[in-house]
């Protein structure tokens, strides 16, 4: 999988994030996202608010179009 570098600190998406990516783009909820994952719903929430000041997006239609022009998914 790819690693990508944010532009903002410089800290790279880790591979758990790129995972929840990947769901959330399926419309995936946190509650099925941490289902899916085995992990809790608050820690999807942390994964999520990391992702979106890692891309330095807002939303989730802003973190999608972010992962479509970097070619995540």
């Amino acid at each position: 999988m790819k690693k990508l570098q944010a532009t903002e600190e410089n800290a790279p998406l880790t591979l758990r994030e790129l995972e929840v990516i990947r769901l959330i783009e399926k419309e995936f909820s946190n509650k099925q996202i941490a289902g899916h994952l085995g992990i809790s719903e608050r820690t999807v929430e942390t994964h999520r608010k990391n992702i979106l000041r890692k891309t330095r997006t807002n939303n989730v239609i802003g973190l999608i179009k972010y992962v479509y022009e970097h070619k995540l998914v």
